[in-house]
């Protein structure tokens, strides 16, 4: 997610209020924030999910719309996701 340089603060606290929320949602493994070390206003969040229905109703959630509105007009550039399968981990 690329954030408007002047608004990563406030992406910050809207991850700070909500991340043990999304941490502790049924289903959810772990939660991660990740931030790019070329760019300091691009963040990763890298959440660990039982399955895709756990997912998705996370994604239907209060939680999830609520968090979604307050991040979302915070962004510099159009965010992008993804949804992969763990296939192999070591460690």
């Amino acid at each position: 997610m690329t954030f408007d340089k002047g608004r990563v603060s406030d992406f910050l606290e809207v991850f700070n209020h909500s991340k043990d929320q999304i941490a502790n949602f049924p289903g959810c493994l772990g939660l991660k924030l990740l931030q790019d070390t070329l760019e300091p206003n691009v963040y990763y969040t890298f959440s660990l999910w039982v399955n895709d229905a756990s997912l998705q109703q996370y994604r239907k959630s209060e939680l999830f719309k609520s968090t979604w509105a307050k991040t979302r007009i915070l962004f510099e550039a159009k965010p992008q996701a993804w949804s992969t399968i763990v296939i192999d981990s070591v460690k």
